[in-house]
């Protein structure tokens, strides 16, 4: 693990977090000053950050103009069928201005009930004891109210079902991890309690570093990747999640061996597929001088 460490602290060192950002859907989180604007503009950002990646910002950016220069003001005074009127039209994949509206409702009652949405997710930590799955599942219950329709339950997915719930779970690290440019340190829960954020690049890219042999990207997958970060930094596991999923979407670590972009990636030392390979090279080689 102290290989893996000094690895990945080098990738962390070595990556543009501010250029990545620029393309990551947490940049529309840091176009606003206000705290809970910058909560609402997570919400949406999280919720609809999945699929094409293009697509993905068109969506966010569209559905925040819509709801106006504050969003934080425009879900805590309008009323459902307001909101819904002013999301008419919107689409993103499965979703349609109905589902996102009735999440930004339900987001609007917290934050006239508690102030913020962080002040409500941290009420339900310490009601949970501090089990971040469970408190995490129920800021998601609030978040969906009564909704039964498939999109609205995939917008906002349940953490109890054991999917990954990259998407949800990747709010919370925005919100909760110490502002580094990339989080924003919002909410008032220790980032100790944060899981991982897995996606395709992340699951992929931690199984060739050992953090995990699971084949799914499920709750559990992520938790096991989770331990295992945490042996290197208790109070900030989830930390080099940024720099893993953006070395994965810039194709720096493709899905297959590629014999450039391995030779010069700073995890090559501790990555499976690329010591798989020297292996398989120089036994490839010492049998041909068999021959």
């Amino acid at each position: 693990m102290n290989g893996i460490r000094e690895r990945l602290d080098a990738l962390l060192a070595s990556s543009d977090s501010a250029a990545r950002r620029a393309r990551d859907p947490v940049d529309y989180v840091h176009r606003y000053e206000d705290d809970r604007d910058r909560e609402v503009a997570g919400l949406v950002g999280s919720a609809l950050a999945f699929g094409n990646a293009t697509a993905a910002r068109q969506s966010i950016e569209r559905a925040l103009a819509l709801l106006g220069p504050s969003p934080a003001r425009t879900v805590a005074t309008v009323e459902g069928p307001g909101l819904e009127r002013r999301l008419t039209g919107f689409v993103h994949r499965i979703y349609r201005g109905e589902h996102l509206a009735s999440v930004l409702a339900r987001a609007g009652l917290l934050l006239r009930e508690h102030g913020s949405i962080g002040n409500a997710f941290a009420a339900h930590h310490r009601a949970t004891d501090g089990d971040f799955r469970e408190s995490l599942a129920r800021l998601a219950d609030e978040l969906r109210g009564g909704a039964t329709d498939r999109a609205t339950r995939h917008l906002i997915s349940d953490p109890r079902a054991g999917s990954a719930c990259k998407r949800l779970v990747l709010y919370a690290r925005w919100m909760i991890r110490p502002a580094d440019g990339v989080d924003l340190g919002l909410w008032p829960v220790p980032p100790s309690q944060l899981v991982i954020p897995v996606d395709t690049h992340v699951h992929r890219i931690s199984r060739n570093l050992g953090l995990t042999r699971r084949r799914t990207a499920s709750w559990a997958t992520a938790e096991e990747i989770t331990a295992e970060l945490r042996k290197l930094d208790p109070a900030d596991p989830v930390k080099y999640d940024f720099a893993l999923c953006h070395l994965g979407v810039s194709r720096e670590c493709p899905s297959r061996p590629d014999r450039d972009k391995c030779a010069r990636c700073v995890l090559q030392d501790v990555c499976s597929v690329w010591t798989g390979s020297r292996r398989r090279a120089s036994a490839k080689k010492a049998s041909e001088l068999r021959l």
